[in-house]
């Protein structure tokens, strides 16, 4: 019987949605060792966050006040330290910019395997089977790794922990090293047409080739208005430069799990495919009905988005 210790993720005072996610997979591993599922919640407004993160299938919540911000060297630090006094025989974090920041350090300091970003995990009790994509998800690997290890997760791939818990939380005395730590967050600045995150958007409106020529945004943008929605792409109409990068989604931009994606004139290549397959609605738009994006689309329509766009405006603007 060996327990799972799992990391939270915060960014700029706010949970992010993979901290909810990674008590889901942390529980289904635990489940199968025998073990205790244990949250570490490190930096900000712990308690707050506790509260929050105190879902059904969480046995202790340990938490480190350490500043406001995340900071690598107290992440490090803290983590090795409650692995040293929890003893789990896995880790597990997200595989978010915080994630892959402190994990590489932390299976460093602590000589353990890691495998990153994974989208499926299942153990025996002796063995890890850890699962990642490759090749822009066209295929899968597995990764065995015996005795305790390190894993970082896809967001998205496991649903959100739900229901009231009754988790211990506690305060881990944690013995930061004031002088191992070798930067502060003194601020932020936004940066490179950071107007908007999409990642955290409920409901998107995404184009892709099929809108033919740049002028045409103007007709996209008229229906994200209407909906309420915001505006992201596929790759390609970043590459042209009608939208800054920001606004990607995919393999190389960002995963996106909104309420409702709406894909508009986007074929759907795999590696935009992995940065939305996690909405949970998504409609698709497009003349080709054999495009791979209708193959995962809930609701698909086959037509002209030229046809259907204006449509779509004067029914929600009225």
């Amino acid at each position: 019987m060996t327990d799972v210790l799992a990391v939270a993720d915060h960014r700029r005072g706010e949970l992010r949605d993979v901290s909810y996610e990674i008590i889901t997979a942390g529980r289904q591993l635990a489940d199968e060792t025998g073990g205790d599922l244990h949250l570490a919640v490190i930096s900000g407004t712990v308690d707050e966050f506790a509260d929050k993160l105190n879902r059904e299938g969480v046995d202790a919540i340990h938490t480190v006040s350490h500043g406001e911000e995340f900071n690598h060297d107290v992440y490090s630090q803290a983590i090795t330290q409650l692995y040293d006094d929890l003893a789990p025989q896995f880790v597990v974090t997200p595989n978010s910019v915080n994630g892959l920041d402190y994990a590489p350090a932390v299976a460093n300091e602590l000589d353990l395997p890691i495998v990153t970003d994974t989208v499926d995990l299942e153990t025996d009790g002796e063995t890890l089977i850890a699962t990642r994509e490759m090749y822009g998800g066209k295929v899968e690997t597995t990764n065995e790794l015996e005795g305790d290890a390190i894993v970082t997760i896809r967001g998205a791939e496991w649903p959100a922990a739900e229901g009231t818990g009754d988790a211990a939380i506690e305060a881990f005395d944690a013995d930061i090293d004031e002088d191992a730590i070798g930067s502060t967050v003194s601020g932020f600045e936004e940066v490179g047409g950071g107007d908007v995150d999409i990642s955290e958007a409920e409901l998107l409106v995404s184009i892709g080739r099929g809108i033919e020529e740049e002028e045409n945004l103007d007709l996209i943008r008229d229906l994200a208005d209407a909906l309420g929605a915001t505006l992201s792409s596929s790759r390609p109409i970043v590459d042209n430069g009608w939208l800054p990068k920001n606004r990607q989604v995919g393999q190389s931009g960002k995963v996106v799990t909104p309420d409702v994606y709406i894909a508009i004139g986007i074929s759907g290549a795999v590696q935009h495919v992995a940065g939305m397959k996690g909405s949970d609605t998504i409609v698709a738009i497009n003349t080709d009905p054999n495009a791979p994006i209708m193959d995962i689309a809930d609701y698909a329509i086959v037509d002209d988005l030229f046809d259907v766009v204006p449509e779509l405006i004067e029914e929600f603007e009225g």
